[in-house]
């Protein structure tokens, strides 16, 4: 039976282990998975364990878990966050064979750190018994084969904040259901001078999330390699619609949500609302004077196809092969993200994204929110919404270098070149980028 390198796995196809088992790659300074022995558990002796993210005040996470677990303690270690430095810290820890026992790393960003072999494989240690405490579209983001190589630590459901007595300017009593009610909502708010939303030509994971929503699937893995597919009906369905939007003037392109511009024009009425993760309620709270002005509603659908929600965002505790604790750290990584005491003193210390449990949102998030006028948007909304996303939607080894990539030509729109036209060219210099990296690669066929 031919034994796979992590390298080839992620080259030949994430889907291969039918043929053979997932060893380390060749990478030096790194430990072959399968070759070597499984760590066994510390049997009783007092360990520590660290843990480098970029969540505020996350030690009062850890002493929560301290106080109960006097043989396993966890310390924290602030990093910047992800590609502001924080991977970068990674990276170069684990290439000194100094890293730490658990990093935070995105979801989106796992498949680089296991280019690298930089991930323990948890399925070695049970993470698979773990399996139905999670949302299960997140459970497949961090499962890759029969390996799961990250814990889900929080994510992002999306929906629409939006302020009702802009829109009742217009004669709308609610939110729009649909994108095309979405559309002529803007027009009309357009004519008293105000934008319905933003769209960021700089930042091209919301496009990918709008994309996702729509049914999109851009990149699968195969036994004889990666398949990728960026112009599929439901990306260029998307792609033209915002054309359309930026060429009819509906939405606001010379800022993103939550810059300061956003924020002066938020508190004065001239941006209506904005289609955002669940992390967002917290930023919208911080536009001046907007206490009681604000809603939540299901973010706006494609009639007939896709699904009711997408996801921005969300991140993994991930086990670094640096580690000489997995599985202990395994232990404390569920413990964090699906028990109560874990899940609401994340909330209430380090102000995390959606919990990725199940069954357990938060007890800060059952109820009523002040500045929301008293609306419990997170049970009625983002509930439904966390259970309405794309199942098919998975990350891939160069996922940063492909956003950089399409919000360079996304920045051309100014100079004549459309949305439609750059994601085609996105498509082949993303190709190149596998290539070089040595990963197999080939456009699916219509």
């Amino acid at each position: 039976m031919a034994v796979l390198t992590r390298r080839q796995v992620l080259g030949t196809g994430l889907g291969a282990l039918a043929g053979g088992m997932l060893a380390g790659c060749a990478t030096p300074g790194t430990v072959s998975v399968n070759t070597a022995p499984t760590i066994a558990p510390a049997g009783g002796e007092k360990i520590t364990l660290t843990y480098w993210a970029w969540l505020k005040d996350l030690q009062k996470v850890l002493d929560v878990w301290n106080a109960a677990n006097p043989n396993v303690q966890v310390e924290a270690a602030w990093i910047p966050g992800g590609n502001s430095g924080g991977y970068q810290k990674l990276y170069s820890a684990l290439a000194a064979g100094a890293g730490p026992d658990i990093g935070q790393i995105e979801l989106r960003s796992l498949p680089e750190f296991m280019l690298v072999n930089g991930v323990v494989d948890l399925s070695r240690y049970g993470a698979n018994d773990y399996a139905s405490r999670y949302d299960p579209t997140l459970w497949q983001q961090v499962s890759y084969m029969d390996g799961v190589y990250g814990i889900p630590q929080d994510s992002g459901p999306m929906a629409m904040f939006y302020q009702p007595e802009v829109f009742q300017t217009v004669g709308a009593t609610g939110a729009p259901a649909t994108w095309p009610q979405w559309a002529e909502l803007a027009a009309e708010l357009r004519r008293l001078d105000v934008y319905i939303d933003c769209f960021p030509l700089a930042d091209a994971s919301v496009f990918a999330a709008l994309a996702g929503q729509a049914g999109a699937r851009w990149f699968r893995a195969e036994e004889d390699g990666w398949v990728i597919n960026m112009t599929d009906d439901a990306t260029l369905m998307v792609a033209d619609f915002y054309d359309q939007a930026i060429d009819k003037d509906l939405v606001q392109i010379g800022y993103g949500a939550y810059t300061p511009a956003w924020f002066a024009a938020a508190s004065q009425g001239s941006i209506a609302s904005v289609v955002t993760a669940s992390w967002g309620d917290a930023l919208v709270e911080g536009v001046s004077g907007g206490a009681g002005k604000w809603r939540g509603a299901p973010m706006p659908v494609w009639e007939g196809s896709g699904f009711g929600s997408s996801y921005l965002g969300g991140s993994t505790a991930a086990v670094m092969s640096s580690s000489k604790h997995p599985r202990e750290a395994l232990e404390f990584a569920v413990w964090m993200t699906t028990s109560q005491e874990g899940i609401d003193a994340m909330i209430s210390n380090s102000g995390i994204g959606w919990s990725p449990a199940r069954d357990f949102i938060g007890t800060s998030r059952q109820g009523g929110s002040e500045f929301f006028s008293g609306q419990a948007y997170n049970r009625e909304i983002f509930v439904p919404a966390a259970k309405d996303q794309n199942p098919d939607w998975s990350w891939w080894p160069t996922t940063q270098q492909s956003f950089n990539i399409l919000s360079d030509g996304f920045r051309r729109k100014a100079s004549g070149t459309t949305l439609v036209e750059s994601i085609g060219e996105a498509e082949r210099q993303i190709m190149t980028v596998f290539e070089n990296k040595g990963l197999t690669i080939r456009k699916e066929q219509a």
